[in-house]
């Protein structure tokens, strides 16, 4: 039994740290629903010329940057095309269709999260009053933990542009992808990564480690509408500065140190290999998949955390590896795992 919880269920899951308190702490604000909290506007301005786009808008989370988009892309009986278990189809809560009144047109997807370009060129619905208007393609990275390839989001918003379609990027673990891309350069790598998209949406509050936020970024007049989507979603905050430092001090001090985070899923993955009924994918950023056989899955996650460790899954178990985790915390994750398994 472990003296210290050892949390792996996410990287949601993390603190602020002290110099981020102190950072919030510290905010000037103002009223952002009128523009004029200048920590807000400093960060979405930080954002959008990070990710070679014209504008910003930092939301309450990366489930609402995601809406924004879709509402502003989208209107009334437009549809986009998405991944079958992409977020912005499967896990918000069916936002798009519920709030939007857009019709999703959800793809099978390779274990890599691509959709086979033949299938999204043969979803795009010709202009015929029977069919819902195709005007999005969405994509995400990363994917489950792995880095969407560069040439097929070349190839893939390539296609859409060329049938006018607009596309969208849920970049919800972008630094992630940008870091595992060019350690070196990851701010680089995360403008690159993002410029193939009419819009992106990036969180602060995954690996970078920040308590509250997301962003949405594209043109100006996109953003624009997204803000007055915000508003209706009930998305106004006022004196949203002491998030915003929180952010702004994640893009500071948190980014380069993504490294260490894929560092320890490495090393949480090589540590579990070769077990019994077990298998472990190689993990590119900071998520770790493991396989359980059905004899050894029955409750596994319960055996787990009765013995310090947190995570989730039945027959695959999602481990998570963030700012709060350290190398000595997945030596000791890794003995309980082998000792449950």
């Amino acid at each position: 039994m472990t003296t210290k919880m050892i949390d792996l269920r996410s990287d949601t899951v993390t603190r602020p740290t002290p110099a981020m308190r102190a950072a919030m702490a510290a905010a000037e604000v103002g009223d952002d629903v009128f523009g004029d909290d200048p920590t807000v506007n400093a960060l979405q301005d930080r954002i959008a010329a990070m990710l070679g786009k014209e504008a910003a808008l930092f939301v309450s989370s990366g489930t609402q940057g995601n809406l924004c988009a879709l509402m502003s892309h989208c209107g009334r009986g437009d549809e986009y095309i998405a991944g079958q278990m992409a977020h912005t189809y499967r896990w918000e809560g069916g936002g798009a269709a519920v709030l939007g009144s857009i019709q999703p047109q959800p793809l099978a997807q390779a274990a890599d999260g691509t959709m086979r370009l033949a299938d999204i060129e043969a979803a795009i619905k010709p202009d015929d009053p029977h069919y819902a208007r195709t005007r999005l393609l969405t994509l995400e990275n990363t994917w489950g933990g792995q880095v969407l390839p560069p040439d097929y989001v070349d190839a893939a918003s390539a296609l859409a542009r060329s049938r006018g379609l607009a596309t969208h990027l849920d970049g919800a673990r972008l630094f992630n992808a940008a870091v595992a891309t060019d350690a070196g350069a990851p701010l680089q790598a995360a403008c690159a990564l993002a410029a193939p998209f009419d819009t992106v949406s990036v969180c602060f509050s995954k690996g970078l480690g920040a308590p509250v936020g997301s962003a949405l970024c594209g043109p100006r007049e996109l953003i624009a509408r997204a803000l007055r989507v915000r508003k209706m979603l009930g998305g106004g905050l006022r004196q949203a500065g002491v998030l915003a430092a929180a952010a702004l001090h994640a893009l500071d001090h948190h980014v380069d140190r993504l490294a260490d985070d894929h560092a320890h899923a490495r090393r949480l993955a090589e540590g579990l290999h070769g077990l019994p009924g077990v298998t472990v994918q190689t993990p590119q950023t900071n998520i770790v998949f493991v396989d359980l056989e059905p004899a050894r899955a029955h409750g596994v996650v319960e055996r787990i955390r009765a013995a310090g460790v947190l995570c989730t899954g039945l027959y695959r178990l999602r481990l998570v590896t963030h700012l709060d985790v350290s190398a000595e915390d997945i030596d000791t994750a890794v003995a309980v795992l082998r000792r449950c398994l």
